[in-house]
């Protein structure tokens, strides 16, 4: 019988090793990322989701933390709406949240146009000291402001040098400036933060854009307005979203500078947790308040960030 033409066979040789299995190398499952991430959500479930039901949890009771608690309901939660004292911390920590976010992004903002605008001799140094409070710890930045305001402190000594001798005070003992001088601090603190975030997104800018306004007859505040600022909406995202953070779960810098004092006048939520769980012994109302304060954090993040988006 005559055989096949060569060509036939050749044809049907690339088919048939296109259609055979490759071997050693195994099917890729939809499985395998989870199993990857598997590790990481362990240790996020076990050390972040499972206390934070627990919390939860508690907080529907009437809790000391060592005996049987009794459940309560939504009583806990009534009491952070009724509660005097309860109202009064959440308010405090939203005038935190000025001093920490918004001071600072003002500040943050003018710093940031001059130093990237402007040629600036050791700005890498600059960067790093201004900087430097987010390295440090919060304790002992509380500490050396203590004893900056304390009546025989620095600041009252420059009071007193310059002939203003009646302004001096016991800044963290009076109940009329307590939480402002706490709120400088965290002013302090973040407003290097955020220069350094915002001076990363100017940078992206191009000169071009600038040298061209300037020709146009722009002011540099017309520049800042219309070039600069949509421009760093991203990083202004970022920066209020930290800050925020930060001003409204503060807790270690109220506890070493004022304990809470003079009176309340200096309460925030963190604060009343720590109290009311370990000083008062209600755990459970204390969960409540921390149940709040989380929901606080994420709704004020959530909007920060929905704005920031829709803006782009």
């Amino acid at each position: 019988m005559p055989t096949s033409p060569p060509a036939a066979a050749e044809a049907v040789a690339p088919a048939s090793a296109a259609s055979a299995p490759v071997r050693g190398r195994a099917p890729r499952g939809r499985a395998t990322p989870y199993l990857f991430l598997a590790p990481a959500l362990a240790v996020y479930g076990a050390f972040l989701l499972y206390p934070l039901l627990r919390a939860v949890q508690f907080s529907f009771y009437d809790f000391d933390g060592l005996t049987v608690g009794t459940p309560v309901g939504l009583a806990n939660y009534a009491a952070v709406l009724t509660d005097a004292g309860l109202r009064a911390a959440f308010g405090h920590a939203l005038v935190l949240v000025v001093f920490f976010s918004l001071l600072p992004l003002l500040v943050g903002l003018v710093l940031a146009a001059l130093l990237v605008r402007a040629r600036v001799r050791g700005l890498p140094l600059f960067r790093t000291v201004v900087f430097l409070p987010q390295v440090i710890a919060m304790v002992v930045v509380a500490v050396a402001w203590r004893r900056i305001y304390a009546p025989d402190g620095t600041l009252n000594d420059l009071l007193r040098a310059v002939g203003l001798d009646a302004l001096t005070r016991t800044w963290l003992g009076d109940y009329a400036t307590a939480l402002p001088a706490v709120g400088l601090i965290g002013t302090w603190v973040s407003t290097g933060l955020v220069t350094v975030l915002l001076m990363a997104g100017m940078a992206r800018v191009p000169k071009e854009l600038y040298e061209a306004a300037s020709l146009d007859g722009a002011s540099p505040a017309r520049q800042l307005r219309a070039l600069t600022l949509p421009a760093i909406r991203p990083e202004i995202a970022v920066a209020l979203t930290l800050t925020i953070i930060s001003a409204l779960k503060t807790f270690d810098l109220v506890y070493v500078t004022t304990g809470g004092g003079p009176g309340t006048s200096t309460t925030v939520p963190s604060y009343e947790v720590y109290r009311r769980a370990f000083e008062l012994g209600e755990v459970g109302a204390a969960a409540a308040v921390g149940v709040v304060l989380t929901v606080l954090v994420f709704a004020v993040n959530l909007v920060v960030n929905r704005v920031a988006d829709r803006q782009r």
